[in-house]
């Protein structure tokens, strides 16, 4: 027996190449050039006529097949864009490229969604020297929308923007989709390789606070490009080679002669690091030795790799403890991985002509670029500029990414700007075919607005930042006396929930680029846009169905056999909430601003609050407190609710846990 999705995509893609072929004999057929010297000119535009027809009934057949047939979530906007489209395209042939702008609508007494591009159209047209008004384009295209199933009425509004209102079967029949195959992302049309560089702590020294947002950041875009199908290398390019390491192997031979043979008790790797930093910058002797290490480093003499390697490993302990908190995958892949290829880096921009000296140093000016790259110090070294050309050769040729996503702070804008312009220099990529991203992101600022520090001025720990967490998260649980309903298993798994949960969304939630004060009172608040919130809102609507007694397997068969009822005005708005989630996540795909998900999850937690408070779900007898009766459609919207909450929680790097 075939799987019916398989099916219904063969069909699809039949259909597809039927309606391409016919679009071009109806292109054709429009030629003056074929029709003039045609002596049966009546049979052609018959011929036309009937292509259209059938073109027609193919779009709609194609349409109904993406609704009723995929297994994947619909996106509702793409669906309308495609309607819209041909409409557009027919109401102003004169108009090589219109513009198609479907947005939902923000107020529903305006309908659902709303095309705006009527506007655009007639100012495109005026300046052909066609005059005709946006509401008279707006008519146009009405009365040349295609059949569809998802259109109840259209309605012109102000200048020409045109109001849409969904058919509520439609939508009915696409929640009945989402609890039967769960949230199923949309089909890819090849699976593309995705490198994403983020977190990037630097050996020897502690994460602190300045490394949360990108670990928090950089792992939330890699769960939503794994959610959507890609292929995800997560990248942890830490800074381990450089000077630093002979000043660091210098003071491990002097503390530690017998390093080579026992593994030396460093237990404080900061202290370890302050302690020869003191020596390199006041005995001249100790610098002049640890230069010499670097050397040795750099020409891989065993002994200088092993104490590298011990350095390198007390680090990992530590970076470990941070991750395995935050529920962090990541690779590690150090600036020493790409050592070998910054010489054949060199060289290539060398061969191409591309590289000149000035003063002794090796620079690239890249194309409007003000500012030069250094691929050669004076001294033979490389630098930060080589090292990280080098990673993107790497990635573009050796791993054959299409995206490459870099995430860490806005200071280094300008830096991966020339990076990129000299990679594009040289031919390596082709912007409009691979996508190379700085995703930078603001400062984390205390309550007094400043820079986030210790009251001792220090830059605060990682790790004493998330003990903090757990610390006041466990208040906050026992504050509201949950340690008396819960185990103290469940108890444990709360606390972390909502201590990590709200750490990262209270980065999450705002937009990356701005700078953002971190404050505990603030994120542990369970009202308002807050994990806390948010948490507490999923396991409220989990604990419905077993208020009701209602099992998975109950769900699952009432999903196959019950419509989802849409008549009450908050259920259709809770409906078309629910389904504007592949909507979100092609807007974050866009633009990396993972913000725009936490705000649909807020709006979806307070639309389910309203239909909550207005439609019984179960009703119970006042005198008995037994259950009386389960109303099932609305049952199964609140499935839907969390199966979407769920799933965001998910792409943020948030665990929900049943009980709270």
């Amino acid at each position: 027996m075939s799987d019916p999705v398989s099916s219904c995509t063969a069909r699809l893609q039949l259909q597809e190449q039927e309606i391409r072929t016919l679009s071009a004999e109806i292109e054709s057929l429009k030629n003056p050039q074929s029709l003039s010297p045609s002596p049966h000119l009546e049979q052609l535009r018959d011929e036309n006529t009937k292509l259209k027809y059938r073109l027609n009934i193919l779009k709609r057949n194609l349409q109904a097949e993406r609704s009723h047939c995929s297994k994947h979530m619909m996106n509702v906007n793409l669906l309308l864009q495609d309607v819209f489209g041909d409409a557009i395209r027919a109401s102003c042939p004169e108009l090589d490229d219109p513009p198609l702008v479907v947005t939902p609508n923000q107020q529903a007494k305006f309908g659902d969604y709303q095309c705006n591009s009527a506007m655009a159209m007639a100012q495109m047209l005026k300046a052909k020297g066609i005059k005709i008004s946006p509401r008279e384009i707006a008519e146009k295209i009405i009365q040349n929308l295609p059949e569809n199933d998802l259109i109840q009425k259209t309605e012109i509004a102000g200048p020409g923007f045109i109001n849409v209102h969904l058919k509520r079967t439609f939508v009915s029949k696409l929640l009945s989709n989402l609890l039967l195959n769960g949230v199923q992302p949309p089909p890819l049309a090849s699976k593309k390789k995705v490198v994403v560089d983020f977190s990037s702590p630097n050996i020897a020294k502690e994460m602190h606070v300045g490394h949360l947002r990108s670990t928090i950041i950089g792992d939330s875009m890699c769960r939503m490009f794994e959610f959507l199908g890609y292929d995800v290398l997560r990248l942890n390019h830490v800074g381990d080679w450089g000077t630093q390491f002979g000043m660091l192997i210098a003071h491990l031979q002097d503390k530690f002669p017998d390093y080579l043979t026992s593994s030396p008790p460093i237990s404080d790797l900061q202290a370890f690091y302050k302690e020869s930093k003191k020596r390199f910058d006041e005995e001249e002797d100790f610098k002049k030795r640890a230069y010499q290490c670097v050397v040795r480093l750099q020409s891989k003499e065993p002994e200088f790799i092993k104490g590298w390697n011990l350095i390198c490993d007390v680090s990992r302990k530590e970076f470990q403890r941070v991750y395995n908190c935050l529920d962090i995958q990541i690779i590690e892949r150090g600036e020493s991985f790409y050592q070998d290829m910054m010489t054949e880096v060199v060289k290539e921009f060398e061969g191409k002509g591309l590289s000149q000296l000035d003063e002794g140093r090796r620079i690239v000016f890249a194309p409007g670029q003000s500012v030069p790259l250094t691929i050669v110090k004076s001294d033979g070294g490389f630098t930060y500029d080589t090292s990280d050309l080098a990673a993107l050769r790497q990635r573009l040729f050796d791993e054959k990414a299409d995206i490459i996503i870099y995430v860490t702070d806005s200071g280094q804008a300008t830096h991966f700007q020339l990076v990129f312009a000299a990679a594009q220099m040289i031919g390596w990529y082709d912007p409009q075919v691979t996508r190379v991203e700085h995703a930078g992101f603001g400062v984390v600022l205390g309550e007094d607005k400043k820079k986030f520090k210790t009251r001792s001025g220090d830059t605060v720990r990682l790790m004493d930042l998330l003990d903090e967490g757990l610390k006041r998260s466990m208040d906050k649980l026992k504050d509201k006396e949950r340690d008396k309903v819960l185990t103290p298993e469940e108890l444990l798994k709360a606390q972390r929930s909502v201590a990590f949960g709200c750490i990262k969304y209270a980065d999450l939630s705002h937009n990356r680029i701005n700078d953002y004060v971190f404050s505990f009172d603030k994120m542990l608040d369970d009202r308002g846009n807050t994990a806390a919130y948010l948490l507490y809102a999923l396991t409220r609507i989990r604990s419905i169905t077993r208020l009701a007694n209602i099992d998975e397997a109950m769900l699952r068969k009432a999903a196959e056999t019950t419509e989802v009822l849409l008549d009450h005005e908050k259920e259709w708005k809770l409906g078309k909430c629910i389904l504007r989630f592949p909507e979100i996540l092609q807007k974050v795909l866009d633009d990396l601003l993972l913000h725009t998900l936490c705000d649909f999850l807020y709006e979806l937690a307070t639309t389910f609050t309203e239909f909550y408070d207005s439609c019984y779900c179960v009703e119970k007898d006042r005198q008995t407190g037994e259950v009386i009766k389960v109303n099932m459609w609305r049952m199964l919207l609140c499935e839907a609710t969390a199966t979407i909450m769920a799933k965001g929680f998910e792409i943020l790097g948030i665990n929900p846990v049943h009980r709270m």
